[in-house]
């Protein structure tokens, strides 16, 4: 638990997460009772937009504590185009499976969930399943237009840096549309402050409501006690490799 605390005030910079944190402390889930014990399956974690790595290491220790071997996507700041991070991820995936030798659960904060479910597009034969927290899922231009509006200079030195306009890529786009083949799950806030909750909901994909902020999401107890559910559903055979 001290090595969670030490890095907790890093994760926090949203001040409407340290209610969730507080609840996570308290609740048993924390400590990983209640939920069941892990096979020890690897689970690739993916940081919301501006975030990186850095913001999961509360919920990478967690999964630790509860049986899995969480890997995490190598994003300092989530702000490069869709398709350079996806690339990136790509070779990520692989390796994590290489490593792992087995199929990969993927968790995406945010952003990080809409290019877990490209990812899975893509990838499929390799991907156990994806869960989204607080992504929008349904509507491409919702986060984009957050983006706009909030982050100007990063829109700008994103486009010096990277040599491409910020805006919703046409592959990328396309493929998150599309109805998932692989199990996909998502979980979301109705008090979501960053990105409409509704924009989290579609007709082809479960999803799984908890209260909170967009940010808590990833110190949330009733979204960890969902993970811990959800995780330990029975392997995928099909396209999986031996």
């Amino acid at each position: 638990m001290a090595y969670d605390l030490r890095f907790a005030a890093v994760k926090l910079w949203d001040p409407l997460a340290f209610r969730e944190m507080s609840a996570l402390l308290r609740d048993p889930v924390f400590r990983g009772r209640g939920v069941p014990q892990g096979d020890g399956r690897p689970v690739l974690l993916i940081p919301g937009f501006l975030a990186g790595d850095w913001s999961l290491t509360v919920l990478s220790n967690w999964l630790v504590r509860i049986g899995y071997k969480p890997y995490l996507s190598g994003i300092l700041f989530n702000i490069q185009d869709s398709e350079r991070l996806l690339a990136r991820l790509r070779h990520r995936l692989i390796e994590v499976e290489h490593q792992a030798g087995a199929g990969v659960s993927i968790v995406g904060h945010s952003r990080g969930g809409l290019l877990a479910k490209v990812l899975a597009q893509r990838r499929p034969q390799i991907i156990e399943q994806v869960i989204t927290l607080g992504s929008p899922l349904a509507d491409t231009t919702d986060l984009a237009v957050m983006t706009r509006r909030a982050v100007g200079v990063v829109k700008t030195a994103s486009e010096i840096a990277y040599g491409r306009r910020w805006h919703p890529e046409g592959r990328f786009s396309h493929d998150l549309l599309l109805a998932p083949n692989v199990p996909t799950t998502s979980i979301y806030t109705r008090s979501d402050d960053v990105v409409n909750f509704r924009s989290c909901l579609r007709p082809d994909i479960p999803s799984l409501p908890v209260w909170g902020s967009h940010n808590g999401l990833l110190v949330n107890p009733e979204v960890y006690r969902l993970l811990g559910r959800l995780l330990a559903r029975p392997r995928r055979t099909t396209g999986l490799p031996d």
